[in-house]
């Protein structure tokens, strides 16, 4: 039980850093609870759903430095330091135990990040995260991710009451002493969902949560232009016809050679292409990304390549 009571504690701590996360933050950096719609990214489906009780076995990966201090995928502030995570379907917030089935170190993480989208990986973790089950270094390893159903219902509660990451950290830690009973699992109507899966009955508080030892640290790889092999690959919904869907564009450059330097940056994101338009009287190289069948689908993207420092990203349609 004490375990719980150091983890919520040092997530607490982290809380407190650059990014405004905590009392008196704003709504954006506080986020808000969120299911989200189905989007298509490279062909599959993603139907993010409210659920308890996830089990699932694959790779996890991890992103830091290009994305410290920007806007996650429900309005929180990302802050490397925190132990949280992305992943493509959960709730945001919920809470997992995620475990380096190479050397058996455990992590426990709030989802507050939709990715990564390689299809070989299931979650996508923060620095802190990441270096706590020792995975810095070749920036993936083989994991084990189980939601802690308790700990996912108490924090649903905390948001959707208008509660921050630094409210939910504090709620983690009355539930695990006894203070803060665990919420009733009532099936709440998501508008983003068409069925929202009804959680189980809630099971008691698992005592011990992994703690890790580790004060220092672990250098992070200087992330290369388009945010190193660190940060999930992102790809595209399949091309369908010539010139339609939306895509994302990532420069418009006056050379072709340019252009093509662009795009080889960012040809790891996805179906990459150079089209040439004409503005203001002269020939430009727009980079793009695409095409993708929804907004929704090319505006992860987008903010993904935003976050690794790519602003001028943004979502055109044709």
């Amino acid at each position: 039980m004490c375990g719980a009571v150091v983890l919520a504690a040092s997530l607490s701590a982290c809380g407190s850093s650059s990014g405004g996360k905590g009392v008196g933050g704003s709504v954006a950096q506080r986020g808000t609870y969120k299911v989200g719609n189905p989007y298509k990214i490279d062909g599959v489906t993603y139907t993010p759903q409210e659920t308890f009780t996830l089990v699932e076995t694959g790779v996890a990966s991890w992103y830091g430095p290009g994305f410290h201090g920007k806007a996650t995928a429900n309005g929180e502030r990302y802050d490397q330091s925190d132990r949280t995570a992305a992943h493509r379907t959960l709730q945001m917030p919920s809470v997992v135990r995620v475990t380096n089935l190479e050397n058996g170190q455990s992590t426990i993480v709030r989802i507050n990040d939709r990715g990564p989208f390689a299809r070989n990986r299931i979650i996508d973790l923060s620095r802190t995260a990441a270096q706590e089950i020792d995975m810095i270094g070749r920036g993936t390893a083989r994991v084990r991710v189980e939601q802690l159903q308790a700990e996912s219902l108490t924090v649903k509660e905390v948001a959707i009451g208008g509660g921050g990451p630094a409210e939910q950290q504090d709620a983690l830690t009355q539930l695990a002493s006894g203070r803060r009973g665990t919420p009733a699992p009532a099936p709440t109507q998501v508008a983003a969902v068409a069925q929202p899966t009804a959680a189980p009955p809630p099971t008691p508080v698992q005592a011990g949560w992994p703690t890790n030892p580790r004060q220092s640290a672990v250098p992070a790889a200087a992330p290369a232009a388009n945010g190193g092999p660190t940060i999930a690959t992102l790809v595209s919904a399949p091309v369908g016809a010539a010139g339609s869907g939306f895509y994302v564009q990532v420069g418009a450059f006056s050379t072709a050679e340019n252009a093509e330097r662009r795009r080889g940056d960012v040809r790891s994101y996805g179906n990459s292409e150079i089209s040439q338009a004409s503005a203001g009287g002269r020939d430009v190289y727009r980079v793009r990304l695409g095409p993708y069948t929804t907004t929704e689908a090319a505006g992860i993207v987008a903010d993904r390549l935003k976050r690794s420092g790519y602003g001028d990203a943004r979502v055109v349609a044709d």
